[in-house]
């Protein structure tokens, strides 16, 4: 990446690459770094030592914890961030109901929210899509009933990554039923504690626990919480995918998960000597790095061209999501075929299948995210709906 940044970039890349190498705890990055399961501990822990260092949210509003950066700042600041290899902020608090607060909400829900948002004393739960509505967010069916200063809020959430965890959820509730359906959403801000809250987890392919459905049951929720304006809520929610895009590409966690499939090749021996040395292996290899390459130059492209402190989406970070969501993907299918055999083993054992050499550190999580991954390409836009989003607003078709 230095090539691509000028002498002050270069500086300032250094300084983040030591800061995240010196303040993060290193058996946390090392976590990380090998693919480990991490619970809520390494990501709290993590995230107040980014804050206490101004360093959480550099892209809220100054006066809320953020950076007069450039877009480029920001993007080396996540960029060697990833590389060093440090679990990132949450992105429910920072990316994504952070800054609708701190761009659409009245100045008494930003002193409530927004300092305990940045150092995660709150931690914030994403109740968007529903069983009927995914990708066609809009025909969403929770309801939110105005009742004097209460919301009742009545309906069903699913798919709420990390839900289990959740202090507090953002919601896309209908307020309005008799218009067209994008007309009649609002974003509502929901105590998870209240009565009428229900959670319950998901089973993933995977064995994992990381999503949830979430079920309201005439809840009460005073009409304070209301963000914005009533009906509304479809305009945020825009905008707040918009800034869920732009750092969905994760170039530099796919620079690190592609530097492990190429360490792992190296000690896999084959009858020319490692999977390094077969043509077919590295040519597949070959050409992921070169698109991840070309992919990291369109960021760089697109960030240079982008003001500081806008609040309108990107239409372009669609193509970001759409390559770098494909390029994840491709790097666990290469990682499962390098372990082959031994990435099965993945459950409850690291036992080493008799004639294969030791499995390498961390490489039990190969199986499991490569089913984990196929979700990639469906979270934040599926890649039907960012390929209509470009051809529409970027293509004119």
């Amino acid at each position: 990446m230095d090539d691509l940044l000028n002498d002050e970039e270069r500086a300032f890349a250094e300084q983040m690459r030591e800061f995240y190498r010196t303040e993060i705890p290193e058996d946390i990055r090392r976590r990380n770094a090998n693919g480990e399961s991490q619970g809520k501990e390494d990501l709290v822990t993590t995230q107040q030592i980014l804050n206490k260092h101004g360093y959480a949210v550099p892209h809220w509003p100054v006066e809320w914890g953020g950076q007069d950066w450039t877009p480029v700042q920001r993007h080396i600041w996540l960029e060697e961030m990833q590389l060093a290899s440090v679990p990132a902020p949450l992105a429910f608090n920072t990316s994504m109901v952070g800054p609708v607060i701190a761009t659409f909400g009245s100045q008494e829900l930003k002193e409530r929210f927004l300092p305990k948002t940045a150092n995660i004393d709150i931690w914030w739960s994403q109740g968007f899509s529903e069983p009927n509505a995914g990708s066609d967010l809009a025909s969403l069916k929770t309801t939110a009933k105005r009742e004097g200063d209460t919301y009742i809020v009545n309906g069903q959430k699913t798919w709420t990554t990390l839900g289990q965890y959740g202090d507090w959820i953002f919601m896309l509730v209908r307020t309005n039923p008799d218009v067209k359906k994008q007309a009649g959403i609002s974003f509502l801000l929901i105590d998870m504690k209240s009565p009428g809250v229900t959670v319950r987890p998901i089973q993933l392919i995977d064995g994992g626990h990381e999503v949830n459905e979430v079920f309201f049951d005439n809840v009460e929720v005073p009409a304070e919480n209301l963000v914005g304006e009533e009906n509304m809520g479809w305009s945020y929610a825009k905008f707040l995918l918009g800034n869920e895009r732009t750092g969905i590409a994760r170039v530099g966690t796919s620079k690190v998960n592609l530097a492990r499939v190429k360490a792992y090749a190296a000690k896999t021996k084959t009858s020319r000597g490692t999977l390094m040395d077969d043509p077919l292996f590295t040519a597949r290899l070959a050409k992921v790095e070169a698109q991840l390459a070309a992919l990291e130059m369109t960021q760089l492209r697109i960030l240079s061209t982008q003001q500081a402190g806008s609040d309108k989406p990107d239409p372009r970070s669609s193509v970001l999501k759409l390559r770098g969501s494909t390029i994840q993907q491709e790097i666990t299918e290469l990682m499962v075929d390098v372990l082959g055999p031994q990435g099965v083993n993945f459950i409850d054992s690291y036992d080493v299948p008799e004639g294969f050499a030791p499995i390498p550190p961390g490489a039990v999580d190969a199986l499991p995210h490569y089913f984990n991954y196929r979700k990639v390409t469906i979270y934040g836009g599926s890649s039907e709906v960012q390929r209509g989003i470009i051809s529409k607003a970027i293509l004119g078709l």
